[in-house]
């Protein structure tokens, strides 16, 4: 375990995306658009007509992955995860009629209606990803 402290939440901002607009595309060229190299995706909710996701299938060390395709309409309930070094890793909730699906965001969630995003910018602390040798795991690192 690494711990990496000495952050706080600044600046908070909001992304309305349209009809037509990739999901992750969308949050990643606002996170360069306003300069937020280490922030938290705090809320993400909206409407999909198209959804990609991956998830993990094994637990060996080296990991699996399965890429899932869903189509619409879709519901998003939620998203969150980190932007570091401008790039986010999120991971999402969705709800297809009577049933949920969660796994890693992927490009080609596309907006049916809208999508709210909000992104807090962090402070003070500068973080950034690089990959395990052993596994290829990209782990989360302090860049400052």
């Amino acid at each position: 375990m690494e711990v990496f402290g000495g952050g706080r939440m600044g600046e908070v901002i909001a992304v309305r995306l349209d009809r037509g607009e990739d999901v992750l595309g969308s949050i990643e060229a606002a996170a360069k658009e306003q300069d937020i190299d280490t922030g938290v995706v705090v809320s993400g909710i909206g409407t999909l007509d198209r959804a990609r996701l991956h998830f993990i299938t094994s637990s060996a060390r080296v990991p699996e992955n399965e890429f899932v395709e869903h189509e619409g309409p879709i519901e998003l309930l939620s998203i969150d995860g980190l932007i570091a070094d401008h790039t986010p890793h999120l991971h999402t909730c969705l709800s297809i009629k009577d049933k949920v699906y969660a796994g890693h965001l992927e490009p080609g969630c596309r907006v049916l209606y809208l999508a709210e995003i909000v992104i807090a910018r962090v402070e003070g602390m500068k973080l950034c990803r690089r990959a395990e040798a052993e596994t290829g795991v990209s782990q989360l690192r302090r860049a400052d």
